[in-house]
């Protein structure tokens, strides 16, 4: 469920108008509902309750320091994958125990400065990762707590680019092999093995290919505590899915009860990695038409948010919803709604039965809370875009719109140049 709904044909973000946001800040932006984002935490969050869990919201769907403060408020932790996403969780209020360290590419910098925050654990995808994190804790002078990434070799039946618990796939280490690298761990000075980590993609729309790679990590917990190595933590990590068009996703209740009938009387605290279902249906991108043109038997809708705002359709022929920011009676037509980037590739839908918008209307680009502004980029030399939180009848901007300077702030001539 989200907040977006129409009154008297006009698009409402709870109790504020969309076309008068517009008006103030300009088009293209994003647009967050508060109410959207709490209730979707608060739903995910509470299906656990009375289950020992850390509800830790994945930064990298949305990493605004506004949404993250309002998850902190509510007692989220956080799945980060970049020095730069435990900043963004620090600078929010994200207590540094409620850290979870993710990613296959930890840079030496990235894991001092973790150890420095004291994260909670860091979810370690290879034994020289391993032996990196071992080396920086030793010259700080502490013990790194660790879990290692296994990787079960689970379907999660999504797109091949966000799956992640395949042999296939570049994360983790293979769950016959794991058992070793779990030996070689304890063995380290300077390395506190706490847990368990696994991670099978993103966008799931079933609740069985959670539950097959849950038992697989029972079972192998069972053969860790059996060498003496104790867990206290199982990371299930991410990846429940949301409706963007036809999908029926399990409810995260739902989700919840089928983990916890599985996890049974097991000791250990669940930690799990919500993104896209909290974040995705919480926000929209809203976007102006610029021309309109027929070419041949095809028609072009041409709009002011490109594929550097959005990606995911460019990306992963990903689906949003079309709607109207005014509803009125008009004909429908099949067009591709495409941006100003010079790529064949910049498009929001092709091919899609849409109203017959005219140049100067609105459009909201619908399930856009999540993977939307975090992907964007500068291509073509674009400003990124504005982003704004509703809160009822009120709104904020929580991100400015960048302008022409910033595109070069960081820019330099050389001498011999000028």
């Amino acid at each position: 469920m989200h907040d977006f709904k129409y009154r008297e044909n006009e698009l409402y973000c709870e109790d504020t108008m969309i076309d008068a946001i517009a008006c103030d800040v300009g088009t293209p932006f994003y647009l967050y509902s508060r109410k959207t984002l709490e209730n979707h935490f608060t739903a995910f969050d509470g299906a656990f309750a009375g289950t020992q869990h850390l509800t830790c919201y994945s930064v990298k769907s949305n990493s605004n320091v506004a949404v993250l403060r309002l998850f902190a408020r509510l007692g989220a932790g956080v799945d980060v994958v970049s020095g730069g996403e435990i900043y963004r969780a620090v600078k929010a209020g994200i207590p540094a125990d409620k850290i979870v360290y993710s990613g296959v590419g930890k840079t030496r910098d990235e894991i001092a400065s973790a150890l420095e925050t004291d994260i909670l654990m860091f979810n370690v995808e290879s034994s020289q990762e391993l032996a990196l994190i071992d080396e920086v804790a030793r010259e700080k002078g502490c013990k790194a707590r660790i879990a290692l990434r296994v990787n079960p070799d689970v379907d999660p039946k999504t797109h091949p680019y966000i799956s992640t618990g395949l042999k296939k796939n570049k994360f983790g280490i293979k769950i016959e092999d794991a058992l070793e690298e779990y030996k070689q761990a304890v063995q380290k000075e300077h390395i506190e093995v706490v847990g368990v980590d696994c991670h099978i993609g993103s966008q799931i729309t079933e609740v069985s290919p959670f539950v097959d790679a849950l038992k697989r990590v029972k079972k192998f917990v069972a053969q860790l505590q059996q060498e003496g190595i104790s867990i206290r933590y199982v990371d299930i990590g991410g990846g429940l899915g949301i409706t963007y068009d036809n999908e029926s996703p399990p409810h995260p209740q739902e989700y919840a009860e089928a983990i916890i009938s599985e996890l049974g009387n097991e000791p250990y605290t669940l930690i799990m990695e919500p993104g896209r279902v909290i974040a995705g249906n919480a926000g929209i991108l809203v976007t102006r038409v610029l021309f309109t043109k027929q070419s041949g038997a095809k028609k072009f809708i041409i709009v002011d948010a490109g594929m550097n705002d959005l990606v995911r359709p460019s990306l992963y022929d990903a689906y949003h919803g079309i709607s109207p920011v005014k509803n009125r009676d008009r004909a429908t037509v099949t067009a591709d709604i495409v941006g100003p980037i010079c790529e064949t590739g910049d498009f929001i839908a092709r091919g899609r039965s849409v109203p017959d918008f005219a140049e100067g209307e609105l459009i909201a680009v619908m399930s856009a809370g999540a993977y939307g502004f975090t992907m964007s980029s500068n291509y073509n030399s674009r400003p990124r875009v504005a982003e704004v939180l509703v809160d009822g009848d009120r709104y904020h901007v929580i991100r400015a719109r960048e302008t022409l300077e910033d595109l070069v702030r960081l820019e330099q001539i050389p001498e011999h140049l000028q």
